[in-house]
């Protein structure tokens, strides 16, 4: 099985460590490493270059951080062009995926950084930028998080409306994980391309803001988007253990909703200190176990797991190539 994930937060990990203790990208103490995405199966993984507003940046200022993650990217595959290359489009995917070839996403989690410079969303997409979170969990300059009292009524501000219409225009997905409410009904009644989710789960199942609605399952549905489960278990239940049985429940609940085509997997690895039933990338097989012990068809799988990312990155970018 091929897989393909949405989100993980390995190079916040890695730029913040103290003395190498972690290891790098290819080889580490981490849930993600290249090493173990290749030997997974893996033809894709979306590296996000998290920002938490509220911590001192390493270099200066946190848009200085995020380019520092994002050379760090660059530095640790440098020379390996025949086992992992970066990817910004369709294109650039498949290209990869023939020569049997790991492709890296960079992905933006905080777009606050942006501080009402919009030139700065320009120099992020030549650096690689395809996705952008518009918010963490702080009130940036975009608009509001999930999580804010009342912010869930306060969707983007007049600063994120530019930003959303000029991604629209780049190829910068929006990911709508951590936006208020709002926020979200924004995006999807403005923004003129399909949306993602990279890392949320079914608020049905379990309540909590960072979830989606069943009416926001079915419009990101609707637009074409998509929506990674995310494996962190305060999204999952209320059980501090991520359980592989939390995670299919909603994958299954999901899909009712959303149709077979709106579900891919966003972990959220190396984004949480919890137990997990699936430690990293190279348990990920445990997953796919899972489904077929519950009844998951092999195609339901494949979407799951591959397809319905392929999918995506040709509806939202295959019309540029």
């Amino acid at each position: 099985m091929k897989f393909i994930d949405f989100h993980a937060d390995t190079l916040y990990r890695l730029f913040y460590q103290e003395n190498r203790e972690l290891g790098d990208l290819w080889e580490n103490s981490c849930h993600v490493s290249l090493e173990h995405l290749r030997r997974s199966g893996y033809t894709a993984q979306m590296f996000a270059c998290f920002l938490n507003l509220a911590k001192k940046p390493r270099l200066g200022s946190h848009y200085q951080d995020v380019l520092g993650m994002i050379d760090l990217f660059y530095q640790q595959t440098c020379g390996y062009e025949d086992k992992v290359r970066f990817a910004g489009s369709f294109q650039d995917y498949a290209e990869n995926q023939k020569q049997g070839i790991l492709s890296g996403f960079l992905t933006l989690e905080e777009g606050g950084v942006l501080e009402n410079r919009m030139e700065r969303l320009d120099e992020l997409y030549e650096k690689g930028i395809r996705v952008i979170n518009m918010t963490w969990n702080h009130e940036n300059c975009l608009g509001y998080p999930h999580n804010a009292p009342h912010s869930g009524h306060r969707g983007l501000k007049p600063f994120g409306f530019e930003v959303l219409e000029r991604m629209d225009e780049l190829g910068i997905v929006a990911d709508v994980s951590h936006l208020s409410d709002e926020g979200f009904q924004d995006i999807i009644r403005y923004g003129r391309r399909p949306v993602i989710a990279t890392h949320s789960d079914a608020r049905s199942l379990r309540a909590v803001s960072r979830n989606l609605s069943d009416a926001m399952i079915r419009q990101i549905a609707d637009c074409g988007g998509i929506i990674g489960v995310n494996f962190y278990s305060d999204f999952l239940s209320d059980d501090p253990v991520s359980r592989i049985s939390d995670i299919i429940r909603h994958c299954r609940h999901i899909i009712n909703v959303g149709g077979e085509e709106v579900l891919g997997i966003g972990a959220d690895f190396d984004g949480m200190d919890i137990e997990l039933e699936i430690n990293g990338v190279q348990d990920i097989g445990k997953l796919t176990e899972a489904m077929a012990a519950n009844g998951f068809s092999e195609r339901q799988a494949e979407l799951i797991c591959y397809r319905n990312a392929e999918n995506f990155f040709y509806r939202y970018w295959g019309d540029s190539v």
